[in-house]
């Protein structure tokens, strides 16, 4: 989900809900190709490391169907894979799509365009989220719901916090306390956690006593609270923190690559970001880099 003095900055940003480091959505694949930053300036690599983009803009997000959010100046279009514009900068910020839309702010209110570039849903909302099986979380007077891809409300504005749908389960705030919802917008999940993320490969993150683990959907807890930091499971590994290092676990909760990195991000088609200082780099599942960290 996205408030409206939130900006994009890719998977840097990856707070979810208070100290939750991972991205609050559900990811589909990135095509293979990643952003990457060189002198400040953002191009586009292969999963081998390959150069695809030359770096030239001032920001950039994940390939989505095909779409590339990129910043010009201090607006957001979309190029293709070949890195032709297909958008025009024209917006105060745009995520990656998904599910065939996605989520653009213009004059500090959030909507959806489609891959032409063309709004789709009107830019309304105080804040929003990404589109995934056919309902997005947005705001309005405060309050979270969920609309279709018409702009319908499809479950109604109550909730104090919500996230985009993942496993056919989203999460939703209701007072300080995270639980889950149902397709249908029932709880599933009483709120009872301190923060939440989304299920992915079956499992949420949760925050109890001030450390994080992660549950089954049936709220049973499979991995025990011990992370200052944690963020979802993608591609069967979870980022996590402890102390002011960075690794990874598996579905177990077991090590599969050693806390060692300043920031670190989710995988995504075989590859993760990670930062040593301010110098952004991306490893595969082995913990090698396929492309070293640079500024």
């Amino acid at each position: 989900m996205r408030l409206n003095q939130k900006r994009i900055a890719l998977v840097a940003a990856l707070v979810l809900l208070l100290a939750v480091i991972a991205i609050a959505a559900t990811r589909t694949a990135s095509q293979g190709i990643f952003p990457v930053r060189v002198n400040g300036k953002y191009g586009f690599i292969d999963r081998s490391g390959k150069v695809k983009l030359q770096p030239q803009f001032e920001n950039a997000g994940e390939y989505k169907d095909g779409r590339a959010p990129v910043q010009m100046g201090s607006a957001w279009g979309y190029v293709d894979g070949k890195g032709k514009l297909v958008v025009n900068p024209q917006f105060e910020m745009a995520d990656p799509f998904s599910d065939g839309l996605a989520l653009v702010a213009m004059n500090r209110r959030f909507g959806y365009v489609g891959a032409d570039g063309k709004i789709a849903i009107n830019p309304q909302f105080e804040g929003a989220g990404g589109f995934n099986d056919g309902k997005a979380p947005v705001m309005t007077n405060q309050k979270w719901g969920y609309i279709d891809k018409t702009g319908k409300f499809v479950i109604n504005p109550q909730f104090d916090e919500a996230g985009m749908f993942s496993d056919d389960m989203a999460l939703i705030r209701i007072g300080d306390r995270y639980g889950f919802i149902d397709e249908s917008g029932k709880i599933a999940i009483n709120p009872q956690f301190e923060a939440a993320g989304n299920f992915n490969d079956g499992l949420a993150l949760i925050r109890m006593n001030g450390k994080f683990g992660y549950i089954d959907k049936a709220g049973k807890i499979v991995i025990n609270p011990q992370f200052d930091q944690a963020g979802d499971f993608n591609d069967g590994l979870a980022v996590i923190g402890l102390g002011n290092r960075f690794g990874y676990i598996d579905r177990k909760g077991k090590f599969a690559i050693n806390p060692q990195f300043d920031q670190a991000g989710d995988f995504d088609s075989g590859l993760a970001p990670v930062w040593i200082g301010d110098r952004q780099g991306y490893i595969n599942k082995d913990g090698r880099y396929v492309w070293n960290p640079t500024a």
